[in-house]
């Protein structure tokens, strides 16, 4: 009889990290930072398209918040991740740690074995995904405390998950999770698609939050698509909050903060 090898779960990262979190429900609060590698989304505003693939090597921040990165090869055993927390996580200095990425639902399995042992650290566990994945969301669900959900607008992305949405973010409702909705906004923001979004999230919650994120303008070495995405003007932001205030009762705007205060 031949012995099954048990295999170690492993993950492809990009980063390990500890800085102030700079958008949605969480903006202001210190986080260690999870970075997740590989996305299977390709939106046009996209600003870390490093992301999408896995690269050979990762960085880890060897001091909370110094910058002082150590190169390591992928894939990253679960016992060092754990170790790496841990060695971030200085007494009373984070208020929660952040899965992003990428899109850390594509690491779901490895996930499933990675956050119950974490938990031993007592810090809430944050879930930053594109609220594409529904049945991998459900693989981690008892070891979350928060879910960030992007909402891709087809004007603004280039994506289009709205059954995909709904049903993420029922199953988060479902499940008692503090949720709240991010919507990327540019001036080619069609608002059809914002009042389809916001009857989305009322016919599961009307206190769920929505948070408008005008985009950032990329640098022209980051873009990667031809098409052109720039900021809306202050009217149209107010227009659309407006517009979005009749289906929702909080509608936020808030930009991305973390690169106002050089968190990258």
């Amino acid at each position: 009889m031949i012995a099954k090898t048990k295999v170690k779960p492993t993950a492809r990262l990009i980063e390990v990290f500890s800085a102030i979190q700079g958008e949605g429900l969480n903006v202001g609060t210190r986080q260690i930072f999870i970075r997740f590698a590989i996305c299977d989304l390709r939106c046009h505003f996209c600003d870390s398209s490093h992301t999408w693939n896995a690269p050979s090597v990762c960085q880890i921040e060897r001091s909370p918040g110094l910058r002082d990165f150590e190169i390591h090869s992928n894939p990253i055993p679960l016992s060092t991740l754990i170790k790496w927390v841990e060695r971030q996580n200085l007494p009373f200095l984070h208020d929660s740690i952040s899965l992003t990425g990428g899109e850390p639902l594509l690491h779901a399995p490895f996930l499933a074995q990675f956050l119950p042992e974490v938990r031993s650290l007592n810090l809430p566990i944050y879930l930053e995904t594109g609220g594409h994945r529904p049945e991998q969301l459900d693989m981690i669900l008892p070891y979350l405390d928060s879910v960030g959900m992007d909402l891709k607008l087809p004007s603004v992305s280039g994506e289009s998950h709205w059954t995909e949405h709904e049903k993420f973010l029922q199953i988060c409702f479902d499940a008692n999770l503090e949720i709240f909705v991010k919507i990327i906004v540019s001036q080619r923001t069609d608002p059809g698609e914002l009042e389809r979004a916001a009857l989305l999230v009322n016919g599961i919650c009307q206190d769920i939050p929505i948070f408008l994120q005008p985009v950032t303008p990329l640098a022209e070495s980051q873009k990667f698509s031809q098409v052109v995405v720039e900021a809306p003007t202050p009217n149209q932001v107010l227009e659309w909050q407006a517009l979005m205030k009749r289906f929702v009762k909080q509608v936020r705007v808030i930009p991305q903060t973390h690169k106002m205060l050089r968190q990258l």
